[in-house]
């Protein structure tokens, strides 16, 4: 064989034929479906300062975690039955561990579409109700009961409905849960959380949250905070009233509430002020001072299912509202993991280069913590029934309204509160942006979210009203202060009329009309998810994390 021949070989040998090394390098890992769907959540551990607790308030963490795992597993039967049943019949890791996320085999942040090919269409009811049972047998139950909040509905051994208090269908977890929240009232050192404890221990047991929820409303102290029991109605979208079981293990930021405490004397003014006729905020708000920072330790049950939480406003009885008002639960660290990891990477993708500038963690804070003040101004009972709550009377699509309004008003207070001087130094276009970009954010949690919907029916208000512009080049988009500021008022306007109204035809039509995503809205929504941008976080979380 000449040299040339030899060369030629050599060459065509080259081309068919790479190491092993190289072959590694270019080998792209293949990734299921089901994983991409586990890796839109970004992992973080839920930590604080543990040196700030007393050995006390440390004892009294395992307790609270083992309380909040009961939670988690009633949840399961909430959403969808026995846990352990459904999940031993997956056979995939990815499977499970976005079941796990899901609390079921639907995805919450695509429309409760079903993700496992064995399971049709979620039940609008959750497992609260039969999942064959009509609303023609619902009306027909002969027991005041059945639309309690803390109740579920079952067929007996003859078909017919029955309906069952939560102590009694839970009985063995809720007996359980009850015997440590009173060993955990025993360590609690602040004569407040000790009385929480110990009336929430009662509660399970019989239903009857109010008690507990006043004594809530009293702690003031207390360094430790645990919001557990039967909560938000989200998971009901038959009905809208069933409520789930959740449990959140806080431990306050005293730094931070100090400089946010203040603003809880205002609530009676901001009430005054709100953009709707005077007998839309009739209703007197109290001047509750407890608008507190938190890092959040533990999430079960409901809080921990799908998209999480970042705030909190509770009771939600309007009882307790009329009598004390709310607390505001800012959840500082998961706050800033959803700043860092999500709004920041969207901004850069879908807000206009100049006013990137303006999304800040400072607005994304105050935008959130009066979003969760909003929740206790404006209506509870409609004008025409005054025992009527406005919940009740907008049934299923009450929490997608009441989301929507206090999205908007807690825009419109950071506006007013700038406006009187009360918080100084503000560059509303900083929050402005961040609510724009914000939007964005939640309407990724999808049509069956409330806050999804929520977002999604603001968005087209203000592309109608001119609110933003959207640059076809660079496919971003510019806030107009001047016309948001304006469309802000007008929907403020339009969503609490309708809870007043207990326009019920109103709230439906407005949800079925604008509270679905466009095909232009949703090709953005995928350049985002084409990015890699995570849709929300999932945590590590419990005792080894926290260092103890």
């Amino acid at each position: 064989m000449n040299k040339l021949a030899s060369l030629a070989l050599i060459a065509i040998f080259s081309l068919g034929f790479t190491s092993c090394k190289e072959k590694q390098c270019c080998k792209k890992e293949t990734v299921s479906p089901l994983q991409e769907k586990v890796n839109q959540y970004a992992e973080v551990e839920l930590k604080t300062d543990v040196s700030l607790l007393t050995e006390k308030e440390k004892q009294m963490l395992p307790i609270l975690i083992e309380v909040s795992e009961i939670m988690e597993e009633i949840f399961w039967k909430d959403a969808i039955g026995d846990k352990t049943e459904f999940l031993s019949k997956l056979k995939d890791p990815a499977a499970v561990a976005y079941a796990k996320i899901n609390y079921g085999p639907w995805d919450r942040l695509d429309n409760q579409a079903s993700f496992i090919d064995t399971y049709g269409k979620k039940p609008a009811g959750a497992n609260f109700y039969p999942a064959d049972m009509t609303k023609e047998e619902f009306d027909a139950i002969q027991d005041d009961l059945k639309s309690s909040t803390y109740s579920v509905v079952r067929r007996d051994e003859n078909g017919k409905l029955v309906v069952l208090p939560y102590h009694v269908a839970y009985k063995t977890e809720t007996e359980k849960a009850s015997a440590l929240l009173l060993k955990a009232a025993e360590l609690a050192e602040d004569a407040g959380l000790k009385k929480y404890l110990e009336l929430r221990a009662e509660a399970l047991l019989t239903d009857d949250y109010l008690a507990s929820d006043m004594a809530w409303m009293d702690m003031q102290d207390n360094t430790i905070d645990f919001v557990v029991g039967p909560i938000e109605t989200y998971e009901d979208a038959l009905y809208g009233y069933k409520a789930s079981h959740s449990a959140q293990i806080l431990v306050k930021d005293k730094v931070w509430s100090k400089t946010l405490s203040r603003f809880g004397a205002l609530l009676p003014r901001l009430q005054e002020s709100l953009p709707v006729p005077a007998e839309y905020k009739a209703e007197k708000a109290n001047a509750n001072a407890d608008m507190n920072a938190y890092d959040v330790i533990y999430y079960g049950g409901d809080c921990n299912a799908g998209s999480k939480n970042i705030a909190i406003n509770l009771p939600n009885d309007p009882r307790v509202h009329l009598a004390k008002g709310s607390r505001k639960l800012q959840l500082k660290n998961a706050m800033q993991a959803k700043f860092d990891k999500i709004l920041v990477p969207i901004s850069n993708l879908l807000i206009d280069e100049s006013q990137r500038k303006n999304v800040k963690f400072d607005a994304f804070f105050e935008n959130t913590m009066f979003h969760e003040v909003a929740h206790g101004l404006g209506i509870k009972y409609t004008l025409a029934d005054q025992t009527l709550t406005v919940r009740k009377a907008l049934k299923d699509a009450y929490t997608s309204i009441e989301e929507g309004k206090a999205d908007i008003l807690g825009l419109y207070m950071v506006t007013k509160l700038s406006e009187w001087g009360e918080i100084k130094d503000k560059d509303l276009m900083d929050n402005y942006v961040t609510f724009m970009a914000s939007t964005f954010r939640s309407v990724r949690f999808g049509a069956s979210s409330a806050h999804g919907k929520a977002n999604m029916i603001r968005f087209y208000h203000f592309e109608e009203t001119g609110a933003f512009t959207r640059d076809e080049a660079t496919g971003t988009y510019k806030v107009d202060f001047e016309k948001m500021k304006a469309a802000m008022i007008s929907m403020g306007e339009m969503l609490m009329v309708l809870q007043g109204d207990a326009n019920y035809e109103g709230a439906k039509k407005l949800i079925a009309e604008k509270g679905n995503i466009s095909e232009g809205l949703q090709a953005d929504l995928d350049r985002v998810n084409n990015a890699g941008i995570p849709k929300d976080i999932v945590y590590k979380q419990g005792m080894k994390v926290l260092g103890l």
